[in-house]
Parts: structure tokens; C-alpha cells; sequence
């Protein structure tokens, strides 16, 4: 099996976080770019403020490697206005897909319509610049029936506000990969976390965040019915080794 194809290979550190400058990161980026050229990795994912400057290097290697970035990241607690202020900029700076964090702490507590709104009007701006939206639902902080149930209601949104033809590029996600967990709950993609994912799912793709460090559980996620990994070591993975990193 060729798990490059479906591989996200990611960096989403802050300079802060890692503890290096932004020029540093840029490189890392540039660097993940060029691994993904070299391994035929579908697509890098990194943060809105470095998708203009990766985008540029994939173009000018003629690159078909497509550049992801998050919105919303990581909280999800953003307000409308806001995810899709910084959606139009990753747009417009050259982003090919988009991966939302869902607010699942405004669907904690009830106001699902908020939640369907940001879904909805989020979404249609992905469509109507030819992206594709990614929902990441942190099914670190759900119970299998919140997994279940807001899985559901995405794939639900999802049907009743556009087309057939679109349904393909709206993907629900697992996981940012920076949530918290406390006794030693992983906070990334798990084999019975997804599985509800795609049985709940519909027809949007599924894509498995974080966790995923074996060449073995990416396949056994691919042939569960994931069309995404992410993860941090995607060259770990394509030369048949264990990942190092965590996500």
C-alpha cells in the first residue's frame, strides 16, 4: 500500500511553543515541503502564517503537493466572524485545504445552532474558492456518544446545504493533537474513535489526526475507510518505521 497518498505531514508548532524563531520555522516548513516533493506526501499542513511563503516554494518546484492549514486552532472557541476572516486570508494566501477546529466546547454545551451556523457558513467559503473544508471534532474531549452524535449532525449539515458533488470535500477530523487529556488518555486518533467517526459519518470522507505512529495502524486506518492521516512523522511512516513524534 502507498500511505503517502494520504498522508498530511504536519507541523503546527508556534515559535513559542518549540522554543525557536519564526525564520527557523519557516524552514522546518520549507524542509516538510521538500520531504513531501521528495516522498510524494499529498499534502504538508502548517500554520495560516506560513502558507504564502510554503506555497511559493511548492511553485516554484512545480509541486503538486497541496498545503493545508488550520483555523481556529486549536481551542475552536473562535467566533464565526473570526474563522472565517482567517479562512479568507489562508484563502487568499494561496491555502488548498482548510481543517476547522468545530467549536465542541459551544456544542458541549447545547447551542448546536451556533455550531451548524459555523459549519455552514464556513464550509460554503471553502466551496465557492474550490477548497476543501475539514471539520476536526477533538474527540479527546467526547464521549463515543458525542462522537457519534456530532459526527452525525456534521454529515446531516453537510447533506442539507450543498450538493452531491461537494459532499467529497468535506472531511470530519479527529484531533488538533494539542488537547490535554489527564491519566493517560491519548488525544488523538484511536481504532474505536474512528470507527464511530465512519459509521457516522455518511458520505463525508473521514480523515484520522494524531496517534497514528506505525506504518501497520495507518494501514488498518486506511482499510477501516480513512481517506487522511495526519501526523507529524509521515516519512517515519512511508520508510516503514515507529514515528517519534506524538501526533
Amino acid at each position: 500500500m502507498n500511505i503517502a497518498q494520504y498522508l498530511d505531514s504536519t507541523y503546527l508548532k508556534t515559535p513559542s511553543q518549540s522554543g525557536i524563531s519564526e525564520e527557523e520555522t519557516l524552514q522546518k516548513d520549507k524542509d516538510l515541503a521538500q520531504e513531501a516533493i521528495d516522498n510524494e506526501i499529498f499534502a504538508v499542513m502548517i500554520r495560516p502564517e506560513y502558507v504564502s511563503e510554503i506555497k511559493k516554494y511548492l511553485q516554484e518546484r512545480n509541486s503538486n503537493v497541496v498545503v493545508g492549514t488550520v483555523i481556529g486552532f486549536h481551542e475552536g472557541t473562535y467566533s464565526i466572524d473570526e474563522k472565517l476572516a482567517e479562512a479568507s486570508k489562508a484563502i487568499q494566501d494561496g491555502a488548498d485545504e482548510l481543517d476547522f477546529v468545530i467549536n465542541y466546547n459551544a456544542y458541549l454545551k447545547g447551542n448546536k445552532e451556533q455550531v451548524k451556523e459555523e459549519f455552514v457558513q464556513c464550509t460554503q467559503l471553502c466551496l465557492t474558492h474550490h477548497k476543501v473544508a475539514k471539520w476536526i471534532i477533538e474527540i479527546a474531549a467526547l464521549t463515543d456518544e458525542q462522537i457519534a452524535d456530532l459526527t452525525g449532525h456534521i454529515s446531516a449539515w453537510a447533506e442539507e446545504n450543498f450538493s452531491e458533488k461537494d459532499l467529497s470535500h468535506i472531511f470530519v477530523k479527529s484531533s488538533t493533537g494539542f488537547f490535554e487529556t489527564t491519566g493517560g488518555k491519548p488525544n488523538g486518533a484511536t481504532f474505536e474513535g474512528i470507527k464511530i467517526m465512519l459509521d457516522h459519518a455518511g458520505k463525508l470522507p473521514v480523515k484520522a489526526a494524531g496517534g497514528v505512529r506505525t506504518p501497520e495502524d495507518a494501514e488498518k486506518m486506511i482499510n477501516m475507510g480513512v481517506k487522511r492521516i495526519g501526523t507529524s512523522s509521515a516519512l517515519a511512516l512511508i520508510k516503514n518505521q515507529s514515528a517519534s513524534e506524538e501526533y
